[in-house]
């Protein structure tokens, strides 16, 4: 997903939605499914064809009944694309039982085909400011496959078991028809849980969430609570500035991640899978980080590790939301790691952020890999034998994901270049307080900052104006060059 969430308001003037069609143009972004593809999804939305465990093919009329279970859904309003619907209650021994339903996309998208091909092409759904390109046709991704509120919808179901402390006592995940209650939203859900009028089964996600939060701090991983970008309005000028997240939206990624590391878990006992990895981030880049902290004001004791420093962090507070923005460099080196029969090394299921083996297992819709993660732990819950459509494919999948995660950024660096300069073309030749925040090893004239207002980070090239940038220090730059589309806003030194 992207690393800068970037969000247009309904306000946001018309000649910026435009620019971003133009550049959707510019870098060749499909504005529609090939014809075969989008057959193939529309006859699969009135007919999905459900995987069954002797390789045969079923249909909903088959699958275990669990439209019974009361799910929700929690997503920012309007979204349609719905990966997830949920289910909390407590064990009458003691502890809680999370169900989780996950779209079934394999019952969707026929192996070999040409829906299936153009889903390896595109790998994921591409963000825009003003709109999102998807993976997979809106006939399934914003129908027949999303698991819309009172729609039956068959679905990969986990049935994950907490202890009275949150931890993971037992998974299972298997195929079922399962029908969402209702579609909420992150604010209403905030809302109702903040005055205690929430009934227990979305209290409980509160409860939960604050529980596994607490073994994530035991575990020394790191939750990065970066805070959204959008573009408002203000006296008929336009300028960024950051959203913070609110609490609710880290409970309900806890329950994500919970079932990200149950997949992992599962894999690397059957000794098939696929996981997403990430190496520790080496000193030096912690250590340009501590410069960073020094010049926004926030206190880093020497003796605070990163992972504790972060969860001080407000996100709401300019400086802190700048500084989360920066802190996303320790992310970098991401990548999957496959393993049939051969069991990986500690080193090869490393994700150094959540500090346990970790899969993606809960966005099939919006990225390729998620399928396949379900069907190798439906496989490894039952005791069987991948289907070979799925072992087939386990080898390329890590170069295709990394191949269509840059597309990603690609676009993301594109996107946030062009709204930059779209808001600050009338101001080129003014000054502003700056933090520099990166420079380049190779040539220390030119490097990164971010300005404190607005929220914009771009371009300093100090190659006329004699030293090296002074990393983690506060100067003033002057707005050089912005014209969306063809000059993305660079600085100069003041």
């Amino acid at each position: 997903m992207p690393r800068r969430h970037m969000h247009v308001t309904d306000a946001a003037e018309a000649p910026l939605r435009a620019a971003l069609r133009e550049l959707r143009g510019k870098l060749e972004i499909p504005d529609h499914f090939p014809p075969t593809a989008q057959a193939e999804a529309d006859s699969a939305a009135r007919a999905p064809r459900i995987p069954a465990a002797d390789g045969a093919v079923a249909t909903e009329h088959t699958l275990e009944d669990a439209t019974d279970l009361p799910l929700f859904t929690i997503d920012p309003p309007g979204s349609l694309d719905l990966d997830q619907a949920v289910f909390l209650s407590r064990r009458s021994g003691g502890g809680f039982r999370v169900h989780y339903a996950v779209a079934d996309v394999a019952s969707f998208v026929t192996p070999g085909g040409a829906l299936d091909a153009e889903a390896h092409h595109r790998v994921t759904t591409l963000y825009f400011p003003d709109e999102r390109v998807p993976l997979h046709p809106y006939a399934l991704s914003e129908g027949a496959a999303s698991l819309l509120p009172d729609q039956d919808r068959p679905a990969v179901l986990w049935q994950l078991d907490l202890d009275a402390q949150g931890a993971l006592t037992a998974t299972s995940v298997r195929r079922a028809l399962v029908r969402s209650r209702a579609k909420l939203d992150y604010a209403g859900v905030q809302r109702v849980l903040d005055d205690k009028t929430a009934e227990e089964p979305l209290a409980l996600l509160r409860e939960i969430g604050l529980l596994r939060e607490e073994l994530e701090v035991a575990r020394g991983a790191i939750s990065l609570h970066v805070p959204e970008q959008e573009i408002v309005e203000h006296d008929g000028h336009y300028t960024l500035e950051y959203r913070a997240p609110l609490p609710v939206y880290a409970w309900n990624a806890q329950i994500s991640l919970l079932t990200g590391m149950a997949a992992a878990e599962l894999m690397l006992a059957s000794g098939t899978g696929v996981l997403r990895t990430l190496p520790k981030a080496p000193d030096g880049s912690v250590a340009r980080l501590r410069l960073t902290a020094r010049a926004l004001g926030i206190d880093w004791p020497h003796h605070t590790s990163y992972a504790a420093l972060v969860r001080t962090l407000d996100p709401r507070r300019a400086t802190h939301a700048a500084f989360l923005q920066e802190c996303t460099a320790l992310l970098r080196g991401a990548g999957y790691t496959v393993f049939d029969g051969t069991p990986p090394t500690a080193s090869e299921v490393q994700h150094a952020a959540v500090a346990a083996p970790y899969a993606h297992a809960t966005a099939p819709l919006r990225r390729l890999v998620d399928r396949y993660t379900s069907e190798l732990c439906l496989a490894a819950s039952a005791g069987e034998e991948p289907a070979e459509w799925v072992r087939g494919a386990l080898p390329a999948l890590p170069g295709e994901m990394e191949s269509g995660i840059q597309h990603a950024n690609r676009v993301e660096r594109a996107c946030v270049d062009l709204v930059e300069a779209a808001l600050l073309r009338d101001r080129v030749g003014e000054t502003f307080e700056a933090l520099v925040v990166e420079i380049q090893e190779k040539d220390p004239t030119q490097g990164t900052v971010h300005l404190y207002e607005p929220a914009v980070l771009g371009p300093v090239d100090a190659a006329s104006n004699g030293p090296g940038l002074p990393l983690g220090h506060h100067i003033r730059v002057r707005l050089a060059e912005a014209e969306p589309g063809r000059e993305p806003v660079r600085f100069t030194p003041a």
